[in-house]
Formats: structure tokens, sequence, C-alpha cells
């Protein structure tokens, strides 16, 4: 008897490598086994797959019936291979036609979870799968809960929602076909941080300004202030000041999202991510991990913001595992059966306060810290990390003058993002990309300084004793606030700023 094959793909990371499900019917004793580097969840498959075809009325082969997931080598998980085996067992016994050259099963991929009764029930990864199969040009036969995710990335190519076992084979059998879905558009109107504006801040001058240059060239920054000063108000303002994703940034990110454990929600599509882990994540919701090498945070805030409030009390390892990505921009998660390389380039704006009871410095005399106290709070941020910080902001607590205050101080976070969108522009008519991500040769091409600039950098320079991560950093947020106020050249009154927004409270 002929090898049915049906395909489909599987996932690992943000790849979904095509996959052949092979079905053989043979003779002997009754057994089922499916081989291929299956996941437990996948060879329970077929104890669903039984039940699904006999409670649709469908006969089951009594002899031997061995499945191959090929390639051997890459990792199968979930119940996403269901129906496809379903289907391969029907295709060999003859239950659905195959001619040869057959279009149906040889350029569509099947996906879906089988419930007992047969119903299709939806599997996670589907808008991965989907990308891979448009670049292929295959059609997808998915579950009906899973057609708006596929149909996202499904551009060049039809998605087919089913709701029942039942209602696949009939449609390859010609004998109703399913409909082609039509789904949302691809673009939604998600808005991370949608109706928080700049002037809902009161006062806070230098740290508006400081969140607009962050955003104006994607640099790292930390607000360091006491309890209700608004650093975490400032942090979920960003958003806004960044501009749209393009096409293919949003469906970078969303494979992202599809990836995870928590999978991916439409109505954020074409969003930038806003993540704000609690300071209580370990290192791998951070950066990663598991026994499928799920992302973490730092992945699923790819083209977003990645917000850490209480900075000094998240774990050590996860707040060193983020030195390597905020430089490279990807991040590696290596487990023992699942390695996957997944993006990360985000922005990272972080908040803490000046010492353990967060009135260090107050009018009042609140602050009964000791300076070893003080010093230890603060040395839970290590130096090599701090390093990689481009901006550090002090956020004083407001007085009652600008507390009571009726006009809003500041511009507008419309007004704002204008002027961020046109200091991108010259950066990307220049260099062809952000500040932040200038090698040190085109550090050296892009960001000249004038004579008196020079001339005041060097000098701060020996006395800060600025390391060369720093010297290379304060020349990029230099670049960047010229570029801010559509200056070509890099003055004086723009390293004066850098040098300010690189130090605070002595950090």
């Amino acid at each position: 008897m002929e090898v049915a094959r049906i395909i489909s793909r599987a996932q690992v990371g943000i790849h979904a490598p095509l996959v052949h499900v092979e079905v053989h019917l043979g003779s002997g004793l009754p057994t089922f086994s499916i081989v291929g580097l299956a996941a437990p969840a996948v060879k329970e498959s077929k104890e669903r797959v039984r039940s699904a075809l006999m409670n649709s009325k469908f006969e089951f082969p009594a002899g031997r019936i061995t499945v191959n997931l090929a390639p051997a080598d890459v990792p199968k998980e979930g119940g996403r291979f269901d129906l496809p085996i379903a289907l391969g067992i029907l295709v060999a016994l003859g239950q659905i036609p195959n001619p040869e050259g057959s279009s149906a099963l040889s350029s569509t991929e099947f996906y879906g979870e089988l419930a007992l009764n047969g119903e299709l029930k939806p599997v996670n990864g589907m808008l991965v799968a989907a990308a891979h199969a448009a670049q292929a040009g295959h059609d997808m036969i998915v579950p009906a809960v899973d057609a708006d995710e596929a149909f996202i990335a499904a551009a060049r190519s039809q998605v087919r929602p089913a709701k029942h076992l039942i209602e696949v084979v009939d449609h390859l059998k010609g004998v109703a076909r399913l409909g082609v879905h039509e789904g949302p558009q691809r673009r939604a109107l998600a808005s991370s941080g949608r109706g928080l504006d700049l002037l809902d801040i009161k006062g806070q001058l230098q740290a508006k300004r400081a969140l607009a240059i962050a955003a104006a060239g994607n640099h790292s920054l930390l607000f360091i202030g006491p309890p209700g000063s608004g650093k975490s108000m400032l942090a979920q303002r960003l958003p806004r000041l960044l501009p749209q994703l393009t096409d293919d940034e949003a469906l970078e990110v969303a494979m992202i999202a599809s990836a995870s454990s928590s999978g991916f929600d439409k109505r954020a599509y074409g969003a930038r991510p806003f993540r704000s882990p609690h300071h209580t994540a370990s290192a791998y919701a951070i950066v990663g991990g598991g026994s499928q090498a799920l992302p973490g945070e730092i992945s699923l805030a790819h083209r977003g913001v990645l917000f850490l409030d209480e900075l000094p009390e998240f774990d050590r390892r996860g707040l060193e595992a983020l030195r390597e990505p905020l430089e490279t921009g990807v991040v590696a998660v290596s487990r023992v059966a699942m390695q996957a390389e997944y993006p990360a380039e985000f922005q990272l704006i972080a908040a803490m306060n000046p010492c353990p009871c967060g009135y260090h410095g107050d009018v009042g005399g609140r602050c009964e810290c000791t300076p070893g106290m003080i010093s230890q709070y603060r040395g839970r941020v290590s130096g090599p990390l701090l390093d990689r910080i481009d901006l550090r902001v002090e956020v004083p607590a407001l007085s009652q003058q600008e507390m009571t205050a009726g006009v809003p101080s500041g511009e507008s976070t419309e007004v704002v993002a204008a002027r961020v969108q046109a200091a991108r522009d010259r950066q990307f008519a220049r260099a062809h990309k952000l500040n932040c991500r200038l090698t040190i040769p085109e550090i050296a091409a892009h960001c000249r300084l004038d004579t008196a600039g020079e001339h005041l950098f060097w000098q701060s320079q020996a006395k800060l004793g600025l390391s060369a991560r720093s010297y290379h950093h304060t020349l990029r947020v230099a670049r960047t606030i010229a570029d801010f106020e559509a200056s070509e050249s890099i003055r004086a009154e723009h390293v004066a700023e850098a040098l300010q927004l690189k130090r605070a409270l002595g950090m």
C-alpha cells in the first residue's frame, strides 16, 4: 500500500519548518505508532485521532498504523498534527481520493487539534505557520477559531476555516467546498498607550525632554526619583511618541507573540508592544526559556518598550542577561532539546527610587537610610548594566505649586511625536538606521563635533572618566539631540546636555 502524505509545519521559535506527515497502513496485529521526534502531546494524538474518526462515522483500520513526521530531527510539539494524521489515515484507506498530482493535498497545509467528537480546536503559533506557508505559496485549512490569526500573515495564500473533521473531508472529496476566509483588516487600529498624553503629567520638564530624546534615537533611559513623582506615567506615554510600525515590523512583532505561551491577540496587531513585567519575574521570564525555548519579555517587547519598574528589586541574573541583547538586538535561548533565536530590539525604560525608603534628598528629612544602605541598594544595579543605559534622569518630587498648577506644562504628545518623527527621518536619511545602532566607524563619520563641542567633550571625559562604551553612547545621544533640534552639526550645548543626561545622583 502506498504511503499517504499530508503537509503541515512544526514550530521552532519564530520559524516553522515544513513537516511531511506520512501514514502507512500494514497488516498484522493492531498498533498505532508515531515516530519523528514527537513530544508526548503529539504521541497522545493517536487516541484523539482514533476517537474522532470513529465518532465521525469513518472507518478506522484494524492493522498496523505507522505515522512518520519528517524530517525526524525537527522537534514536534502540541496537537497541531491531529488533523493531518487523521487525513493521512483516510487517504491511505482510500476514503479520500488522492489522484496523482492532486494539488488539494500537495499544496495545502493542514492544522488542528481534534476533539474526541471530531471538532477542530485551536493550536498555538498559527500566525508563524501562516507566514511561512505564504512564503511557500501554500493554502491552509485551519480551525475556524484560528482563521483571523492565519489571515493576518497569509497575504499570498488562501485560508479556509473548518469547524469539524467532516467538513475538511467533504471539502477534499468535492462534496462541499470550504469557503475562503475574509478576515478583518490586517492593520488594526490598536495603539499602545492610546489616550495617554504628556500634558497629563504636571511639571517634570527635564524628564519629558529626556523621554523625547530617548524616543528620537531609541535610547535606553533610567528614571530615578521618589514614589509618586511620575516615573511610571512618563514610561507609559513613550509608545505614542514612537512612529507607527511598518507592515513588516507589525508582522514580526505578531509572530513573536504567536510563538509565546500567551499567544497572539489580534486586537493588538500593529501596536508597539509595551511590556511591564513585575519585579518578581524570573530570569527565564525576562530572557525566555522553558522546555520549548519560548520567547521572554525582551523578545515580546521587540520593536517596542520594555519597562522595568523598581529596577533594583529585579533578580540580578535577569538584569545581567539584558546586557548582550541591548547591544546586539537578538537573544539566543538554548535548552537541551530546543534552541531558538529571537529578535530583541527593545527600548529599555527603567525606574528606581534613590534609596530603599525612596525619600533620599527629601527637603522634609523623611529619609532615614544610612549611606551604607543607599550604596548597597544602588549596587543591586551593576556598573556594566548602567554603562549600557544611555540616559539617566532625576525625577524629583513635585512642589505644591506644580501640583496645583491649572495650566499644563510642556508640549503635547502629538507635537513631540512629530518632532521625534522628523529626527528619525534625519537619521535614516543620513545613516539608514537609528543613532542607537550606529557602529564605531559610523560614529566617527556621522557624530563629528564642532570645535567648542569637541573641547568640552574631552575636558569632561577627563574629569568623569567615561568608559569607551560610555564615550560612544554619549556621542550617539549628542547626535540625537542635534537631530531633535534640527541641527546638522553637534554643538557644545548638545554635548553638554548629553553628558548631563548620562549622570544622575552620581550613578
